[in-house]
């Protein structure tokens, strides 16, 4: 779940961005897993969806490996764009955080291959 305030808006990256609404000071805790807002989905799961379904879950969440799983997002985190530069850092629990103070209006990045096993598929969606 966004801890801090956001919205979306157009990216230079890619598409839809998400983008910081307030200024979010380096070592700002930016998302954390939040069960009962976000949950893992499990492969067995993910095949049982219907197709639209799962094209959806393949595109906007990321498989973590300890977990077994996808991770969903239930709120604008799954509009993270990906960069080699981020503005945020990830923890070994997954939780992001700003690496570096962000203004107001500036696009949340992160880095894929820092915690989604599934990394260079979600960055195919992108191209």
């Amino acid at each position: 779940m966004l801890l801090v305030k956001t919205c979306l808006d157009t990216s230079k990256i890619h598409g839809i961005g998400l983008f910081a609404a307030e200024f979010i000071p380096k070592g700002t805790l930016i998302w954390r897993f939040t069960p009962g807002l976000d949950f893992v989905l499990k492969k067995k799961d993910l095949d049982e969806l219907a197709e639209i379904a799962k094209s959806w879950v393949l595109r906007y969440a990321f498989y973590n490996k300890d977990e077994g799983g996808y991770v969903v997002c239930v709120d604008d985190a799954r509009f993270f764009n990906h960069s080699e530069t981020p503005n945020t850092d990830n923890s070994e629990k997954a939780d992001t955080i700003a690496n570096r103070d962000i203004q107001k209006g500036e696009e949340l990045t992160c880095n894929y291959f820092e915690f989604a096993a599934n990394a260079e598929s979600l960055l195919g969606e992108k191209l």
